[in-house]
């Protein structure tokens, strides 16, 4: 194979990456394909992972926000779990620990029940 060969595989190799790089474009405008505008700017976006820690070897503790309501997920290979949801930003620890336990006295499901 002369140099002929090797001129005319790497044409044809250029007209073939430019055939595909018009045919996406095509089918971009189209309206086929991954949706651009589902993507939000980041100061726009409604979701985010906050926080990841590793429990162990398999599963990860992750912290998730949507609209400034964070929620705690057990995540391993198998499984998902919601430890806790509803966990509002800025919100006191204390105070959240003190309307649990008044909730728990009036339903009568408290600690001491048990």
């Amino acid at each position: 194979m002369g140099m002929d060969g090797y001129l005319r595989f790497v044409l044809a190799l250029i007209f073939v990456i430019a055939l595909i790089g018009v045919f996406a474009v095509i089918f971009r405008r189209l309206g086929f394909g991954f949706p651009v505008n589902a993507i939000r700017p980041s100061g726009e976006r409604r979701i985010g992972v906050v926080e990841v820690a590793p429990l162990d070897s398999r599963r990860k503790l992750v912290l998730v926000r949507r609209d400034d309501v964070e929620h705690l997920l057990v995540i391993s290979p198998t499984t998902e779990l919601v430890v806790e949801s509803n966990i509002r930003d800025g919100v006191d620890f204390r105070q959240v620990l003190d309307e649990t336990a008044a909730r728990d006295e009036t339903s009568g499901t408290g600690a001491e029940d048990q």
